[in-house]
C-alpha cells in the first residue's frame, strides 16, 4: 500500500503584504484553493499556523515517512496551484523525497526555501 504524503499549508502567510482585520490571508487562500482543486493521490493537505518563513509567504513543506521534506517559499494562490499539486504528486511517486531536478515544477526548483534530511526511525 502507498504510502500518504503530506502537503503543509501555511495558513498564516501574508505574502509580505498588510492583510487588513477580517480579510483572509494568502495562506488561508492558498489552502482552500488546492483543497476546492483536490490532492492527488497519495497526498493529503493539511493546515498548519506557521512555518517560520513570514519573510518569504506564502509557503509550504512536503514530507512523508522516511523521505526527505522540503519548504517552499513565494507561492501565490491566484498562480501556482497546478504546479504545486504536480510538485507533490512527483513526490508522492517517490521513495526517497527526491524528484529529478528536471522533473520538478519551475516553482519547485527556483522556490525552494529548505531541505531537511529523512528523520531516522
Amino acid at each position: 500500500m502507498p504510502v500518504t504524503v503530506t502537503l503543509h499549508v501555511c495558513t498564516t502567510c501574508k505574502m509580505g503584504a498588510p492583510v487588513n482585520e477580517g480579510e483572509p490571508r494568502p495562506g488561508a487562500l492558498l489552502l482552500d484553493a488546492l483543497l476546492a482543486a483536490g490532492a492527488p493521490e497519495n497526498v493529503r493537505i493539511q493546515p498548519v499556523e506557521c512555518l517560520s518563513a513570514c519573510d518569504h509567504g506564502c509557503n509550504i513543506a512536503l514530507t512523508g515517512p522516511g523521505r526527505w521534506s522540503y519548504v517552499y517559499r513565494g507561492l501565490n494562490p491566484d498562480e501556482h496551484i497546478a504546479d504545486i499539486l504536480a510538485g507533490a504528486a512527483a513526490y508522492a511517486a517517490t521513495t526517497d523525497g527526491i524528484v529529478p531536478w528536471r522533473e520538478r515544477p519551475v516553482i519547485f526548483r527556483k522556490q525552494s526555501l529548505a531541505r531537511i534530511p529523512p528523520m531516522e526511525t
